[in-house]
């Protein structure tokens, strides 16, 4: 049975001088006694894992909202897979997987019923009220909303955990550097967060193809003319003749293609950029990114996608419905406020109406949102 001083000592032995040291964290916002088998980043990704926000995650949209079929991704799938990717580069690189996986677990936790269709309403909404950003209701999630422990708010976890949620960064992902001043906002975050911003990437880019080609809103012949898939393809495509197993083995390939020219350019960034600690880590550019030749390739997936995928017609009737459902359910709280639970309604004077009812509704599913839409819109519905 291993003890954490054990644990933090393998740590030291394994990890590059670069990654981030379980025990060099700059600790939590409430002091607590920490475990006797766990380190503080394990059983920060236990406490999210067992956090009311992350199981909602199963009932949220990806692409497809939730009851279009059990097989498309959720929000909880996708978090999974990002964890996975998360950490095998983590791994070969001799960065600390537990806190890339933690970071990973908790990117998505402040997102929206319905996507960034639900996330776009409710910025419109609250625009002039200090808006709404997923990264930051993330951090507001785990820092504040969740009510777990007697002695204090939130789940209580560790700085560096909390900066690589405030911090993610991707083509969806951009926080207002007003919210960053708790956490080094002219530094860069640890390589293991920089990791989980390239492999939420992978993860909807590749998995994204597969839902759209499950859902027969894309084809394979309309892929080939995106150089990447078309790579895949062909590499696989003369000795597989089953034509659901070729595309399962393709997104397998994509994933592995990405995953491995990260590691590669990472490697190279480090070296090149002469990275012999933290502090040169936060002292320096980005430095987990793909080469040059696959971002070009990268760029070209994400355009695809947004032009045939994104954009077709019904995952857009879809993303106009679902604005109409938050636009609308926040109007009907704002009418009559005593429809919110007593709970939201009791924070009322500390956090505003406006506020308590975005993060009501942020912390909706895609089911429950549905079903509290007919409860106060349709007569007929049982309350």
């Amino acid at each position: 049975m291993k003890t954490v001083d054990q644990l933090l000592k393998e740590e030291e032995r394994i990890l590059a001088p670069y990654a981030v040291l379980s025990k060099n964290s700059l600790g939590r916002r409430f002091e607590i006694k920490e475990s006797r088998h766990r380190t503080p980043f394990q059983r920060d990704r236990d406490r999210i894992i067992h956090s009311q926000a992350f199981r909602k995650l199963e009932y949220k949209t990806q692409v497809f909202v939730n009851h279009e079929g059990d097989y498309y991704r959720t929000r909880l799938t996708h978090t999974i897979e990002v964890a996975q990717i998360a950490k095998s580069i983590a791994k070969s690189l001799r960065l600390n997987e537990d806190l890339a996986e933690a970071i990973s677990l908790a990117h998505d936790i402040g997102h929206t019923p319905f996507g960034h269709a639900g996330e776009k309403a409710l910025h419109e909404i609250m625009e002039k009220f200090g808006g709404f950003e997923h990264n930051s209701q993330s951090l507001r999630v785990v820092d504040y909303l969740e009510e777990r422990y007697d002695d204090y708010p939130g789940l209580n976890l560790t700085w560096e955990v909390r900066e690589g949620i405030i911090k993610h960064h991707t083509s969806y992902d951009n926080p207002d550097s007003s919210i960053l001043k708790d956490f080094l906002p002219d530094k860069n975050p640890s390589l293991e967060a920089q990791i989980v911003n390239v492999a939420d990437e992978i993860a909807y880019n590749s998995h994204d193809i597969d839902d759209g080609l499950e859902s027969e809103y894309i084809s394979i012949n309309d892929l080939l003319d995106v150089q990447l898939f078309k790579e895949c393809y062909l590499k696989l495509n003369r000795k597989i003749k089953n034509k659901k197993i070729l595309r399962y083995e393709i997104v397998r390939e994509l994933i592995g293609e990405q995953i491995d020219d990260v590691i590669t350019n990472s490697l190279k960034n480090l070296k090149i950029n002469n990275i012999k600690n933290l502090d040169d880590v936060r002292n320096s550019l980005l430095l987990i990114d793909y080469s040059d030749e696959m971002k070009k390739k990268n760029k070209e997936l994400k355009n695809f996608l947004y032009e045939n995928l994104y954009r077709h017609h019904k995952v857009l009737k879809m993303q106009h419905k679902a604005e109409r459902y938050v636009k609308n359910l926040f109007e009907a709280y704002e009418e009559d406020i005593k429809q919110l639970p007593p709970k939201f309604v009791d924070r009322i004077e500390k956090d505003g109406i406006k506020r308590v009812i975005c993060d009501y509704i942020a912390g909706m599913t895609d089911r429950y949102a549905q079903d509290e839409f007919a409860r106060l819109f349709l007569p007929y519905e049982r309350m």
